[in-house]
Parts: structure tokens; sequence; C-alpha cells
């Protein structure tokens, strides 16, 4: 892929964000990037205000709807299908809810547009706003994340703020089932990382929230976490003697 065939669009998936959406988007839209929005069954609110948004900003936002909430990956897929569809190279995936650190959009394209065919991980450098249960839980699937790729090339796979390369993406979307709710961080990543496409970890500030929503059902979503890194550690037993293989020939390259 040619630097001159470089295409970002940004896809936000939205669930009752209506208090940071809009300056979430209009950050986004300050560095030139073209942006989805993704309703994921948002209240009569929060619709409001997404309506609102697309009307402020004719030609640069994109809305498209769920009619039942499908879930954070749901969404994210629906944005993924859309902009691979309307010719994008790639997509820059970021939340709703004001955590990210949008002045480092910039850096994550350039890293993008140089690596085309690598994903653009975040690997979130935290205040003190982050709660002290979600930062060392978090440890528990990184732990799983270096035993199923059998690597430490995934320095962080829950941080929602990434570009993907969409013809690796589009290509994993259309033969496997990806997570669609607070799994899908960490399941598209591992499988990416399976399918060969290189991960570069890219540090960038992460604040907790700008407006307080958190859509984490503890009892539901650690259940389908758990399930997400039981059935990847199956998958990674299936692949281990290519995974082994890749890692020794890429050893090999470098000495």
């Amino acid at each position: 892929m040619q630097q001159a065939e470089f295409r970002p669009c940004a896809v936000i998936p939205v669930y009752d964000h209506e208090h940071a959406i809009g300056t979430v988007l209009t950050a986004v839209l300050a560095h030139g990037l073209p942006c989805v929005l993704v309703d994921d069954a948002s209240s009569a609110s929060c619709a409001a205000v997404l309506d609102a948004l697309v009307a402020a900003h004719p030609g640069q936002v994109t809305l498209l709807r769920h009619a039942v909430n499908r879930g954070k990956g749901g969404a994210v897929l629906t944005g993924v299908r859309h902009v691979a569809a309307a010719g994008y190279t790639h997509m820059l995936q970021i939340d709703a809810d004001g955590q990210h650190n949008t002045d480092d959009i910039p850096r994550f394209l350039q890293q993008a547009a140089a690596q085309p065919q690598s994903v653009i991980a975040g690997c979130p450098q935290y205040d003190d706003s982050v709660p002290s249960v979600r930062f060392y839980g978090r440890y528990l699937t990184h732990v799983w994340v270096w035993i199923n790729t059998l690597s430490l090339d995934i320095k962080d796979s829950m941080c929602g703020f990434r570009v993907y390369p969409l013809p690796s993406l589009m290509h994993l979307v259309r033969h496997k089932r990806i997570g669609e709710r607070m799994d899908f961080d960490t399941d598209v990543l591992v499988r990416l990382h399976w399918d060969g496409v290189p991960v570069v970890n890219l540090p960038t500030r992460v604040t907790y929230p700008m407006d307080g929503v958190s859509h984490f059902r503890l009892g539901r979503d650690n259940l389908l976490i758990t399930r997400m890194h039981a059935t990847l550690f199956i998958g990674m037993l299936i692949r281990a003697p290519r995974l082994l293989g890749r890692r020794l020939w890429l050893a090999r390259g470098r000495s």
C-alpha cells in the first residue's frame, strides 16, 4: 500500500454519551477526519444530540443507528463495514466518553500512514482519575493476551483508541465471529495478531471518564471476557506451532 492510498476515517460507537460526544466529535473533526457515529440504540435525549451534531456538520459526519443495543463491539463492527464499503483504507476507533486524548490523533495517523499494514494500538498512560480496580484488573487480561499470542507484542489490548488497516480487519470479520460487547477490543486485536498483522503500541494519556458514564456490566461482561480468554486459549494451542515458528523466523531475521 502506497502513501497516496492512505484514506482514514474515524468511527465512534455511542451509547448514551450525550454529555461528552459533542466535545469528542469536535476534537476529532479538528484533525480533518471524516467521522461515522454509530448510535447503539441510545436514549431519546442522546439520539437528539446526535441528530443535532450531524446537522451541524453536513458532509463531515455520518450517523448510523441500531434499533436494539448490540454492544460496543457490535457498534464498531457496523462502522467497520460502512467505512470499508465507502472506500477508506484505515479506521480510527475512539471512545465517545472523552477518556482518550484526541491531541494524539495526528501521531496515530502518522504511524498508520508510515506502517499501513499495522494496527496502531493505544497504550494507556493513566492519571489519578483511573479507578484502582480497573487499573489493576487490566493486568489479568494483559497476562492472558501474552499467553494467547505467545508474545509480548500487545502491551494493552483493552484501549479503545486505535487505527486499523481495513483490508486486514475486513478479512478477519468476514471469516471469524468477533465478540460484540466489552470483549471486542481484546478479541479483535489478538485475532489480528494471529493473522500476522503487526501491532504498534503507542503511548497515550487516558482520563476516566469525561461524562461519568460506564456501560461495563460486572457480571455479564466479566463472563463474556472469561469465555473469550478460554476460547482464545484453545485457539492459541491449535496455532502454537505456527506462532512459535513465526517468532523464530522473526528472531532469525533480526540476527
